[in-house]
């Protein structure tokens, strides 16, 4: 199928919530290890719209989720208590413009050391879409707008800098000031970061002096070196044929990752040379998982249910070393 027209299946999935049948499963040679353990600890709500689209861990080990469709963020206590910390205030229009999707969404998200949670927001309206943060007992406010037209997705706190990334999957990566006195500059709209389709710039992590960002129309994560002045510097693709590749986080060995494949119902590992295997599948209770996060030898996989429409879950898995 084209990125085009799986793109367009996508978005009828998601607007309609239709009650397709769940994704088969990849076959049991296809799967292989380091993970084990599989197992799905927490089930979401479909009907009030929580789809975990973002996740990032704290050191207490609770997790922290964007669910995209009901516009929130929540927070998973280690016991599997849910908290929302936040709704964000609906468009006027109610989203129909957000590129691709047609609805508004909550994405990416992140945590700084003292507890300031920072996530995207995308409206298709300029009143709304951009980067917000949220401190601890706080309310929730918009440090940076972004183009009513642009759609932020994955973003990635650099502490050192106090600068935000954020991949817009209409092909830009942007810059913001985290201390949400200025605004967000374009710092990279390489064509590697441009959808064929449907979603080009997708997931997106920091590691090596470099932003890492996953390309989900073409299947590919790219390397993209911060040089001189902070600049982008030329956009190096690291793997290719990660078919419907979301978000994804690195296992603590090297530049291995492992990532999220939402629209095949998989997660692969990826090594450093690119090759990758797949790790899990729907068997192990994926339903469109969407991004990863890794403490220790724990994998943390939400998933969205956005094309099975059946069960939005939290999946842990064991990480062999």
């Amino acid at each position: 199928m084209s990125s085009k027209a799986l793109g367009k299946t996508l978005v009828a999935a998601v607007l309609a919530a239709a009650s397709l049948a769940p994704l088969g499963a990849a076959p049991a040679s296809a799967v292989t290890a380091p993970l084990c353990a599989a197992r799905v600890v927490q089930h979401f709500d479909l009907h009030k719209g929580q789809t975990p689209e973002s996740i990032v861990l704290a050191p207490d080990g609770t997790a922290y989720v964007t669910f995209a469709k009901a516009r929130q963020v929540a927070e998973i206590s280690p016991t599997g208590g849910i908290r929302v910390l936040a709704t964000l205030p609906a468009p006027a229009d109610g989203g129909v413009h957000t590129p691709a999707l047609g609805f508004p969404l909550t994405v990416g998200i992140d945590r700084a050391a003292d507890g300031t949670l920072y996530f995207a927001y995308a409206t298709g309206t300029a009143d709304l879409t951009g980067v917000w943060s949220l401190r601890p007992g706080g309310t929730p406010r918009r440090i940076a707008s972004l183009p009513a037209g642009s759609l932020p997705n994955g973003l990635a706190l650099d502490e050192k800098s106090r600068t935000l990334y954020v991949a817009d999957s209409t092909g830009t990566v942007w810059r913001v000031p985290a201390t949400g006195s200025g605004a967000a500059t374009a710092w990279s709209a390489d064509p590697a970061l441009a959808p064929a389709g449907f979603l080009g710039a997708n997931g997106l992590k920091l590691r090596g002096g470099a932003v890492w960002v996953t390309n989900l129309d073409r299947g590919t994560v790219l390397r993209i070196p911060v040089v001189a002045g902070g600049k982008a510097g030329p956009v190096q693709v690291v793997a290719t044929g990660l078919e419907g590749i979301d978000d994804f986080a690195f296992t603590g060995r090297g530049d291995e990752i492992i990532a999220a494949l939402d629209t095949v119902n998989q997660v692969a590992l990826v090594q450093p040379g690119g090759t990758h295997t797949v790790v899990l599948s729907a068997a192990d209770g994926l339903q469109g998982p969407t991004s990863i996060a890794v403490r220790g030898r724990t994998v943390h996989v939400p998933s969205a249910a956005y094309l099975t429409a059946t069960d939005p879950n939290l999946l842990l898995a064991h990480l062999g070393r």
